[in-house]
Order: C-alpha cells, then structure tokens, then sequence
C-alpha cells in the first residue's frame, strides 16, 4: 500500500499574499499620522493655483 504525498503550492502562495497585505496594512496604522501629512503636502503642492497661474502669466 502506498500512501500519496499530496503538497498545495497554490494554498501556499495565497496564505504568502495574505501574510504580506497583514504587514502592509500594520505598517500603514502604524505610520498614518505621517503617511496623512506626506500626502496632503503633496497635494497642496501639485494643486497650488499659484503655481498653475504663476507659470502662465
């Protein structure tokens, strides 16, 4: 009698992916203050009329 050697590299990768969105998503809480900030000086930055009108004229 033999016994089959069954392996699920597939269920492997989904719980690798799993594991990798998890650590994403604890970095993002961890820095969100920073990450807020980063993202509205970014903002303000590309969308200044300022800068749009000041280029033009």
């Amino acid at each position: 009698m033999q016994i089959a050697n069954v392996s699920n590299k597939r269920g492997m990768g989904t719980v690798e992916i799993v594991i990798i969105i998890a650590v994403l998503v604890a970095l993002a809480l961890i820095f969100r203050e920073g990450l807020t900030r980063y993202a509205s000086n970014v903002m303000n930055y590309v969308f200044d009329e300022g800068r749009v009108t000041g280029a033009f004229g």
